[in-house]
């Protein structure tokens, strides 16, 4: 009796812990199991985690969202963008989902393509781990905010092609996206507007390491409209009308785009949104992201 004590008393007091330093296990559904934290680039660098949110239902394989956060290339961590996409984030765990929220390295501590390899990397270790965390390694999306948009973008339309300067080694990954979900992503850098385009100090620059003029070549591969292809997986694009940070022409250029290349795709453009906030949390726009992830993801 008292060994069975002890262990109920290192269970409670390990999900304390995790849910003290889990500052966003409060916006998921009680019952939420949390593995966080988790080191995915076997290396000791804070950038190099991720959080596994998993349905409390006991399933040994959830299709699993991977969420990929804003910030610029130079800003936040994982736990970014949840607060104001909170009802998105509960029916996403509510409906069935794994979440995988990823870090990734900032712009300011290493230029592109560090960004996409770190995101590569991350989505391989939870294919080769999916078994360790009861996910489904067959049935993976992306979501992403911005930078984060960005990069999921790329990593889904990339997935299918060799790029090696974007995997570890250059050895490309063995996981296929299922779906991308590209909330206010740039789409093609060389066609960014704005006073920062010349700034060898705007995010743009920071990331690409030179502004786009200096690096056209690295602006073109780091572009997720450089590789669209028919074979790339089914996107949804939401897009602010008054964004002030990533022209609406992004999205709705790649929108055309992947119709064009015959993929499937749907563009919502918000109206009266700036680049985020709750009005991207509406239920119209979950309405959607939900029939998308059961029409390609379960």
């Amino acid at each position: 009796m008292k060994n069975t004590l002890t262990i109920l008393c290192l269970i409670i007091f390990s999900f304390c812990a995790s849910a003290q330093t889990n500052p966003k296990l409060n916006l998921f559904p009680q019952g939420t199991i949390l593995h966080g934290n988790i080191p995915y680039a076997n290396d000791t660098l804070k950038k190099h985690l991720l959080d596994i949110y998993l349905p409390p239902t006991g399933k040994s394989s959830n299709p699993v969202v991977v969420w990929v956060h804003g910030g610029a290339w130079m800003l936040n961590d994982k736990y970014a963008d949840m607060d104001y996409m909170r009802n998105t984030v509960k029916g996403f765990v509510d409906s069935g989902y794994a979440v995988a929220s990823i870090d990734y390295r900032w712009s300011t501590s290493a230029i592109f393509p560090a960004q996409i390899q770190d995101c590569n990397q991350a989505v391989e270790f939870l294919y080769e781990n999916a078994a360790k965390y009861n996910l489904n390694k067959d049935r993976i999306a992306l979501i992403g905010f911005s930078a984060g948009g960005h990069l999921a973008s790329l990593l889904g339309l990339s997935n299918n092609n060799n790029v090696k300067a974007f995997y570890l080694a250059g050895k490309k990954s063995n996981f296929k996206i299922k779906l991308v979900l590209d909330f206010y992503g740039p789409s093609n850098l060389a066609a960014v507007k704005g006073a920062d385009l010349n700034d060898p100090k705007s995010p743009l620059s920071l990331l690409l390491g030179g502004t786009v003029a200096d690096h056209p070549d690295v602006a073109k591969k780091a572009s997720p409209a450089t590789y669209a292809d028919k074979n790339d997986p089914p996107f949804l694009i939401v897009q602010g009308e008054k964004d002030e940070s990533v022209d609406p022409e992004q999205s709705i250029s790649l929108s055309k785009l992947l119709k064009d290349k015959g993929v499937k795709n749907d563009l919502i453009v918000v109206p009266g949104a700036p680049h985020y906030g709750v009005m991207f949390d509406q239920e119209y726009i979950r309405k959607k992201v939900f029939w998308y992830l059961s029409e390609y993801l379960k």
